[in-house]
């Protein structure tokens, strides 16, 4: 759509699905639409902005009216309508809120299959089917979205079809089902690239999560790279899978691992972070929320350090992609990383991404079918990436199940689901502090939906148990961050952690348990 087509978002009672006149007004003045409910669900794309500078996301098409008289009724009713006098659509200035057909421009649309815009929890949640479970009589609370997230019912109908209808090897048979498989599993790249701000699908590797791409990258780039006396920098809020593969390569090449600290409040010290960095340094393998206590790192930042003294980056997002808008570009990382379960899609599929240079200085990491061009027993031809570090036959449905997540996100907007888990976590973080003998454990400024606490006289898996008794799911244990945790003075936690679909109602049943519990030994 044309920056100067932007469109009408107004409160309307009912849209007919055949073509009509739509207005082309546009909404808001702030930078964030606020979407009015609609009968009809809307899809989201970005318009542009110029005079403002700026790109509004998740805004819809206009709702379509079959005549002219249905458009000015609608106009001049009571709803509340606003206008960008300065996006360059209006004719001229609105004064109020009521407006004149000879205002706006009418255009023509064609019917279309409009889905949701609004963000709309209940709605959410009814996306879900197993949010409609119950556990030891109570209805499921799911808080273990930072061990892995539920899977919305288009992701499950996506996989379905899959095996129903495309179930095929890709790329390499004539027939029809490899030709549609294969369309599913590229499709599933490209949106992937999207999703992140690649400029290319090229620079996207399937994979199986997070850690088997860090491997990747560790026994890829890491072994062609990085030498005796080279220095590695990680920080000390990693998840062990941001750890161990660089201790193993270190140990392999007699390089050197240095980790940058934190404060109290679970932040990396930056100053210090500096410190680490010198002509020796190849690569910085940071996180971009902690898992364990939610911290945001300042990864942008942590980048642009690093690669001043030469070094590449590796960010590994597999906390960041649920909460936030990620955009690689801007980040300039060298690699990404993340896992599909983490954003409500199926396990066992996760991405690479690589910038062209890196990948292309990359050797294969794993030998087969699928990543070369042409085998002799004298030599093997390997192909281009991302192609090369996927040997095998890959993990297809949970690809296009991963691209099938990927649609239903954008569909709600990232922005507006950051927008709403903070004021979630601001709401759990005030509630939880009520709680008698309750301990956060990591209060950075800038978190995400991770909440991760000890309780007075309970042993973390108490806590968990007891909660799980009323059917609400957290995470009680180390995290698979020790050091993190160790950094704090404890070994274990309690880590309720949030995603889109859950509500106060959730926070409110997590804080009433723990003080029942807390009632129990008072």
């Amino acid at each position: 759509m044309a920056a100067s087509d932007p469109a009408l978002i107004a409160d309307a009672g009912s849209i007919p699905s055949e073509p009509g006149l739509a207005l082309t007004a546009a909404r808001g003045s702030s930078r964030e639409a606020q979407l009015s409910p609609f009968s009809l669900p809307l899809p989201a794309f970005d318009i542009p902005f110029p005079s403002l500078g700026s790109t509004f996301s998740s805004i819809p098409l206009s709702p379509v009216f079959p005549t002219q008289e249905d458009a000015a009724a609608t106009l001049n009713s009571p709803a509340s309508l606003y206008f960008l006098q300065d996006a360059g659509v209006l004719s001229k200035p609105v004064s109020d809120s009521r407006l004149n057909l000879s205002d706006v421009r009418m255009t023509t649309l064609p019917d279309l299959k409009l889905p949701r815009e609004q963000f709309d929890v209940a709605s959410i949640r009814r996306d879900f089917p197993i949010l409609q479970e119950r556990v030891n009589g109570h209805p499921l609370i799911w808080l273990d979205n930072a061990a892995t997230t539920q899977k919305p019912q288009s992701v499950i109908d996506r996989i379905s079809y899959f095996y129903e209808h495309e179930n095929s090897n890709i790329h390499r048979a004539a027939h029809e089902l490899a030709a549609r498989a294969t369309d599913a599993y590229e499709d599933a790249r490209s949106k992937v690239a999207h999703f992140l701000n690649a400029s290319s699908s090229k620079e996207i590797v399937f994979v199986r999560g997070a850690t088997e791409a860090i491997n990747l990258v560790a026994q890829s780039w890491g072994r062609r790279h990085i030498g005796k006396d080279d220095e590695i920098v990680i920080s000390w809020i990693e998840h062990h899978a941001n750890i161990v593969p660089w201790q193993m390569l270190a140990a392999e090449k007699g390089a050197r691992l240095r980790v940058a600290p934190v404060d109290d409040d679970g932040q990396i010290l930056l100053d210090e972070y500096e410190k680490l960095l010198n002509h020796k340094t190849r690569l910085v393998s940071i996180t971009q929320v902690s898992n364990a206590l939610g911290t945001i790192t300042p990864a942008h930042q942590m980048v642009q350090m690093a690669h001043r003294y030469g070094a590449r980056v590796l960010v590994d997002g597999a906390q960041a992609v649920s909460h936030m808008p990620i955009d690689v570009q801007s980040l300039d990382c060298d690699f990404y990383v993340f896992s599909g379960h983490k954003v409500f899609a199926p396990t066992g599929i996760g991405v690479l991404y690589g910038k062209p240079d890196v990948l292309a200085e990359a050797p294969p990491w794993q030998g087969g079918g699928n990543m070369i061009v042409d085998v002799t027993f004298e030599k093997t031809i390997y192909q281009p990436p991302p192609s090369r570090f996927e040997a095998g036959t890959g993990n297809i449905a949970d690809a296009v199940g991963l691209g099938a997540a990927i649609d239903y996100l954008d569909r709600i907007g990232m922005a507006n689901i950051a927008h709403y888990e903070h004021e979630l976590l601001i709401y759990a973080t005030k509630e939880l502090l009520t709680v008698p003998g309750l301990r956060l454990i990591g209060t950075a400024k800038e978190k995400a939906g991770v909440l991760s606490f000890v309780l007075d006289g309970f042993r973390t898996e108490e806590v968990g148990a007891a909660l799980n008794r009323e059917g609400i799911a957290v995470r009680s244990g180390h995290h698979c961050a020790q050091p993190t945790l160790r950094r704090f003075g404890v070994e274990t936690t309690v880590r309720p952690s949030l995603a889109l679909y859950n509500n106060f109602d959730d926070i409110d049943a997590l804080v009433a348990a723990l003080r029942r519990l807390k009632q129990l030994k008072g």
